[in-house]
């Protein structure tokens, strides 16, 4: 299969790149730089340049395809609102060159506010529409789309994406212990965020282009909620820092904006997908990737 791939040079979307390419996949990735080209070009894949502000490169880039994954967004945490209205408008350039096709369209969406008190299921329906809501409703509006000739498919990523080279949350939580002296979880701790390797994500990136119904929303999680405290203990060691509660009320000025929602629940179940797909988690744990160095550069001392 033909794969457009958005985001291909990133942290999940490189990964994917080799996981498609290993299957036998043809890809082409978005490449905003002259650097991202030449990577897509190394691996064997094509690269196509553009950015998501290029509408025509995307049109381009689905037109030719046989199927799409869109895996990039701006993140730009200082303007949320300009970064979910470019989501919301890639996601409708691409869905609308894929109506009646009945091509794949496979789209990054993400566990946090869907529910309260939980894990979030399969089976939840997002709560987000319209152009000002979190991703700009994207996952709602690709899901409208199945109605058009479209398999839209959402992959709902968990909130750390774990792994060696990962620049996300977790390393987030690793520069202000390194910062501040202290690794900080807030509040007493017991929040849970679900997890899953790098890996494991890229490869259930694929079976859901290759197998997933339209209409699917998979969850891209490998453990379904791992204790915050637990999280800031293992940096703590990998470390050799103190661990420390934080405030809620203080947990902006102690971890910048991450502090915003390091105190929420974003645990999720993955069961449903892992029975649609026969996908079952490989990679090591969050805590087992803490540990052995990941982010901080050296594992743990083992007793002698």
């Amino acid at each position: 299969m033909k794969v457009f791939v958005t985001g291909a040079s990133g942290w999940i979307g490189a990964a994917t790149v080799d996981e498609l390419l290993a299957a036998g996949h043809e890809v082409v990735g978005l490449a905003r730089t002259p650097a991202a080209a030449a990577a897509l070009q190394e691996k064997g894949a094509a690269p196509l340049h553009g950015d998501l502000d290029d509408l025509d490169a995307l049109r381009r880039g689905a037109a030719e395809a046989e199927g799409v994954v869109h895996l990039a967004n701006k993140h730009d945490w200082a303007d949320m609102a300009a970064t979910n209205r470019a989501e919301r408008t890639a996601v409708q350039t691409l869905a609308e060159v894929l109506e009646g096709t009945d091509r794949p369209f496979l789209l990054a969406a993400g566990v946090a506010g869907l529910v309260s008190g939980r894990p979030v299921l399969e089976s939840d329906a997002s709560p987000f529409t319209g152009p000002d809501a979190p991703r700009g409703g994207a996952e709602n509006l690709a899901l409208e789309h199945v109605a058009r000739g479209v398999r839209s498919i959402s992959l709902r990523f968990a909130p750390t994406v774990h792994g060696t080279g990962d620049h996300g949350f977790v390393s987030m939580l690793v520069d202000a212990a390194r910062r501040t002296g202290v690794s900080g979880y807030v509040g007493d701790g017991t929040n849970a965020w679900s997890a899953v390797h790098r890996s494991d994500a890229a490869r259930l990136v694929r079976l859901g282009l290759e197998q997933a119904p339209a209409g699917s929303r998979l969850h891209v999680v490998a453990e379904e909620g791992v204790p915050t405290r637990a999280v800031a203990e293992a940096i703590g060691a990998a470390l050799g820092l103190p661990v420390t509660s934080v405030a809620p009320e203080d947990a902006v000025a102690h971890f910048g904006f991450l502090g915003a929602f390091f105190g929420q629940d974003l645990s999720a179940s993955s069961t449903h997908t892992q029975e649609l797909l026969g996908w079952t988690p490989t990679g090591p744990t969050l805590l087992a990737d803490i540990a052995a160095g990941a982010y901080t550069g050296a594992g743990v001392p083992t007793a002698a």
